[in-house]
């Protein structure tokens, strides 16, 4: 029997250090994606930077541990690694203060880049690490350089006042697949001036003004909504006693990434995104050890799939 193809998944933009009250954990919506597409079997390929310092250093055995390729993170000798001061409500609803002008504010586009973007299957992005000029300059080659059948999957992740109607409006253009939570969809259409008032109606729009493949909102505790052309999908949740909702939303586009490179139905897909964001949100970390049988109930739609 052929062993199962193994895809290259790339998070592209911020590795940094979540700090709670509590302690340190390590995050950015790019590496939790990786690390997580990692756990369920792709080789999970971080493109990031960090300062040469301990934080950065911490960063990458922790990774290595993780099986997350780490060759592509870059260092920087004068700007510090990323960090984030989290504080959560009394629901897991995390608030962030991101500390401003560290290294993946300066990622650089080089030839290691280069052969990286024209070996990948799926590359994730967002928003914040486009904040600054360089970076955004970077993301742009990066995923210009990708192959035509690479999937450019942007997650949105909206931040502080770091992004703006251009750059949502840039990121879109270039994605074939938009994940969002519902809080950010309406905050998104309403500055693209979309008339519509229903969430599945703005999904829609959305899709059909940058003619994406699939548009994914997420809605915490209620589930996802899934929009394709002709076809829309809507789960209901998982129940899980929450911890925290930190990486949640990563993990959940993992296995979007997962399923949609293997080409499973929306609805197995839907599944399996779901169960896998319930249960990071369920453990106190972004990307927490998950037990083989659990990540196979993620995996295992993929078997039983009908061909879409």
């Amino acid at each position: 029997m052929n062993a199962p193809r193994q895809y290259t998944v790339v998070g592209l933009g911020e590795v940094l250090w979540d700090i709670f009250p509590d302690g340190k954990q390590l995050g950015g919506a790019p590496a939790n994606f990786a690390a997580m597409a990692a756990a369920l079997g792709d080789r999970g390929v971080i493109a990031s930077r960090i300062g040469e310092d301990a934080l950065g250093e911490r960063a990458l055995d922790r990774w290595r541990q993780r099986n997350v390729e780490v060759s592509f993170i870059q260092r920087d000798p004068r700007h510090e690694t990323g960090t984030v001061r989290v504080d959560l409500d009394d629901r897991g609803q995390p608030e962030f203060t991101i500390t401003e002008n560290v290294a993946w504010d300066y990622l650089e586009w080089t030839p290691q880049w280069h052969r990286l973007a024209t070996r990948a299957d799926v590359v994730c992005f967002g928003t914040l690490a486009q904040r600054a000029p360089r970076s955004r300059q970077t993301i742009r080659r990066f995923l210009e350089a990708t192959r035509p059948d690479c999937l450019r999957l942007f997650d949105v992740n909206l931040r502080s006042s770091y992004y703006s109607v251009e750059l949502l409006r840039r990121s879109f253009q270039r994605a074939e697949v938009a994940k969002l939570n519902d809080e950010e969809l309406f905050r998104v259409t309403d500055l693209m001036g979309f008339g519509e008032h229903d969430l599945a109606a703005r999904a829609e729009q959305l899709r059909r003004t940058f003619n994406l493949t699939l548009v994914c909102i997420t809605r915490g505790a209620r589930g996802s909504l899934l929009v394709a052309e002709g076809e829309t999908i809507e789960h209901p949740g998982i129940t899980v006693d929450v911890v925290d909702t930190v990486g949640a939303g990563d993990a959940f586009t993992a296995a979007l990434a997962y399923h949609l490179l293997r080409r499973a139905s929306f609805t197995l897909m839907s599944e399996a995104a779901n169960r896998l964001g319930a249960l990071v949100a369920a453990r106190r970390s972004a990307t927490p050890t998950l037990d083989e049988d659990v990540l196979e109930q993620v995996r295992r739609p993929v078997a039983q799939r009908e061909p879409r």
